[in-house]
């Protein structure tokens, strides 16, 4: 029995079963236990927070940038849950989210942009601003095709993923990949149960802000190259395009693949920015 205790803990401590395994389960779990409660697309949030508490950053103090990602990342699931009990979408509501979550950015990277010049903290205080605006904005629009928000998620999250791995920073990449995991159980739910699933604002503002901050994280913390975030903010527009006549469980594989098409953008242009190319 000890032997066996021990397995697991090792097992739970390998980092690719801490990014990968635990929130693809643990999303696929949640949302198929808010199901009936029509809150599904928790999902994402929820196998990303597992994988937060299995690494093993989990805590408030101090309140570094990327707890403070975390913070703000559970913040966005607990208010899309909220929107989608009580508030029923409208045109504007992409927009006044980008806006909001937007300006909360700020805070997250304060610490970091207080240590530049004026010029430096303009240009990359909009920038980071802009990312996370576009990024609510473009996603959060999604939130009545289940299949085009789940692969918009899982494209971001593991475009910023890997990006974030290219431009050494781990645990971001670890964030973002695990974010990817989370969005990808709720896709197989998806395909198990057809279009009565809901992603909801809870998935498409929990993954965009995320997305956003560990992207933008990478670039202000690491090395990742700045223009990767912008083949990033490709993923909620390129998932739009058409999806043929198929099966409805093969449309969430369908969209994942033009989600994935753009991730493995941004992905290259982090790996090929340290090697001299020029953008």
């Amino acid at each position: 029995m000890y032997e066996l205790l021990s397995s697991l803990q090792e097992l739970l401590r390998n980092p690719i079963v801490q990014s990968s395994v635990l929130p693809l389960v643990a999303g696929l779990v949640c949302a198929a236990v808010l199901y009936p409660l029509r809150l599904e697309g928790l999902g994402a949030a929820a196998g990303f927070l597992v994988a937060v508490v299995a690494i093993g950053n989990f805590a408030f103090e101090p309140l570094t940038v990327t707890r403070k990602i975390v913070v703000l990342g559970a913040g966005a699931a607990i208010f899309g849950a909220l929107f989608d009990l009580a508030v029923k979408p409208t045109r504007f509501t992409g927009p006044a989210l980008g806006a909001i979550f937007g300006a909360a950015a700020l805070w997250v990277f304060a610490s970091v942009l207080v240590q530049k010049t004026p010029l430096e903290v303009a240009t990359l205080g909009a920038g980071v601003v802009a990312l996370t605006a576009w990024l609510v904005t473009a996603t959060v629009s999604l939130h009545y095709n289940s299949a085009r928000s789940g692969a918009a998620g899982l494209g971001l999250g593991l475009g910023a993923g890997v990006s974030a791995v290219l431009g050494a920073s781990a645990l971001i990449g670890q964030y973002g990949m695990a974010l990817a995991a989370a969005c990808g159980g709720f896709l197989i739910l998806l395909m198990a149960l057809g279009p009565r699933v809901s992603a909801g604002i809870s998935l498409t503002l929990t993954a965009s802000v995320l997305a956003a901050l560990l992207s933008a994280g990478a670039v202000l913390l690491a090395q990742l190259h700045w223009s990767s975030l912008a083949a990033l903010a490709l993923v909620p527009v390129i998932v739009r395009l058409p999806l043929p006549e198929t099966p409805l469980w093969t449309r969430p594989v369908l969209a994942s693949v033009y989600a994935l098409l753009a991730a493995g953008g941004a992905c290259a242009l982090a790996w090929l920015a340290p090697r001299g190319w020029t953008f």
